[in-house]
This record gives C-alpha cells, sequence and structure tokens, in this order.
C-alpha cells in the first residue's frame, strides 16, 4: 500500500478528482490535508495547522471542521481493506478547545470490521500530545462503481 492516502479512491477505484472539503488536492476552498500511513502502527497521520478561517470560539476551531477531520481521519483507514465506505454513523468527543495557528496532528486507527461493517476512530492532538478530540464512527462498504459511475475512471 502506499504511504500517501490523498483521496478516497482505493488502488482498484480511482476517482476522476478528488474535491472532498478535507482531503481533496483538487478543491481550490477546501484544506487540502495530505494522510500518511504509518505502516508500523496500521495508522493514518496527519500533521497540520488551521487558519483563521476555521474561526469557531475566539482562537480556536469551530466544531464542525473538528468533526469533519476525524471522519476524514476515520474515513482514510478503510483504504487498508482497500474498500470505499462511507460514514455511517460518528461520535465526537470534544475534550478541550482546539486552537487555531498552532501544530496539531490527527491519527485514525481501525477498532474493528464485520462484514460491511468498519468500525474506526481518530483524535485529534496537539504539539504535548494532549488528545483534543476524538471520535469513534461505523462505515458501510460500498460498490463505487454503482455508487458513483460518472465519477469513476475505467
Amino acid at each position: 500500500m502506499p504511504s500517501k492516502a490523498h483521496g478516497h479512491e482505493t488502488q482498484d477505484t480511482k476517482l476522476q478528482k478528488n474535491n472532498c472539503f478535507v482531503c481533496g488536492q483538487d478543491n481550490p476552498y477546501g484544506m487540502r490535508l495530505k494522510f500518511i500511513l504509518d505502516e508500523q502502527r496500521q495508522t493514518f497521520v496527519c500533521h497540520f495547522r488551521l487558519s483563521n478561517r476555521y474561526t469557531g470560539p475566539p482562537g480556536h476551531c469551530h466544531g464542525g471542521i473538528i468533526a469533519s477531520i476525524l471522519d476524514d481521519a476515520m474515513g482514510k483507514v478503510n483504504k487498508l481493506h482497500q474498500v470505499v465506505a462511507l460514514t455511517r454513523e460518528m461520535t465526537v468527543e470534544y475534550l478541550k478547545p482546539v486552537p487555531l495557528n498552532k501544530p496539531l496532528r490527527v491519527e485514525g486507527r481501525e477498532i474493528k470490521v464485520r462484514g460491511r461493517t468498519h468500525v474506526n476512530s481518530a483524535e485529534i492532538l496537539n504539539d504535548k500530545n494532549e488528545v483534543l478530540a476524538r471520535s469513534r464512527g461505523a462505515f458501510i462498504a460500498i460498490d463505487p462503481e454503482k455508487m458513483f459511475a460518472k465519477f469513476v475512471d475505467r
């Protein structure tokens, strides 16, 4: 498996463009986060900083942006099984305010897989390794050829 995971495609499914708000390199208004697989830990990791564009409370990130980052980090984990899986449900715990303009890291990992259901978790950490927010989500593996036929290169 490649060490970089830029989009929602897998080695079997290639999207024409990646316009994902969080990781899409083709989205001029998106965050363009780049995830890397830590093969030893089987964890997807992204180092990033949030600009003032993502302000919620003064000096801190909006909760919806935090949830979006966690959702994308958990979604990347499905690549370990070469599947495209969509979020069925997720929970988010906001433990501490997530600061703007500071070094941050998000990590996504697998909890379990049962049939088409993939259960994953993610955490956003600061440079002191304090967990600022965490999530758990269930993802359902889909057939991207059927669901996204007009967006998939054949």
